[in-house]
């Protein structure tokens, strides 16, 4: 009995050190939810990588230069993953230093809960080098046009900032019309071969 109740006992107290861990992490978080944008710093926020990936500087994204970005992108964070789990800083990753960064996930929850909304092997919206071949490279310029249209409709009140709430009634009305072309799709009736 007294067993029972010193477990059940470590138990609480490790998930409310988990708990409080999360709420810190949570905390410290910038409130980019919350936070008015301007059509500046949104145009910029989605140029940004597109400039960093342009190797030659010739206004275009092609779709070697968006594969190298996206390797260099990813060597980049898999050094500081490494960096993060080599406490010491020897160089290499002892059994204790890989099962205490284990332990720290560990708490971060399941990591397909952590993945969120992504596509095939954890890619935002699958293969985009492959539609990048197909389409061609991608011109900034266009994709700063573009980027501007897409705040003039989220600036509902054309104030020339974003709130939260205008961001979540674009995604609302964004989330209808893609219920509506499933529920088409799903209505349709299969094409009849020949």
């Amino acid at each position: 009995m007294k067993k029972t109740i010193v477990i059940g006992g470590m138990v609480a107290v490790t998930f409310a050190a988990l708990a409080g861990g999360v709420m810190a992490q949570q905390a410290n978080r910038p409130a980019r939810a919350e936070a008015e944008m301007t059509q500046a710093a949104f145009v910029d926020a989605r140029v940004a990588r597109l400039t960093a990936a342009d190797a030659n500087n010739d206004g275009t994204v092609t779709a070697e230069e968006h594969q190298a970005a996206r390797q260099a992108k990813h060597a980049e964070r898999s050094e500081a993953r490494f960096a993060r789990m080599d406490s010491n800083g020897d160089g290499s990753i002892s059994r204790a230093e890989f099962d205490a960064s284990r332990e720290a996930r560990a708490g971060r929850g399941p990591r397909a809960e952590r993945a969120g909304m992504r596509g095939p092997r954890g890619g935002r919206g699958g293969d985009r080098a492959a539609r990048m071949a197909d389409h061609g490279p991608v011109v900034i310029a266009d994709a700063r046009a573009k980027a501007e249209q897409a705040f003039a409709r989220m600036d509902t009140d054309s104030d020339g900032t974003v709130t939260a709430a205008e961001r979540q009634a674009v995604r609302g009305e964004r989330r209808a019309r893609m219920s509506e072309r499933r529920a088409e799709r799903q209505a349709a009736p299969a094409p009849m071969a020949e």
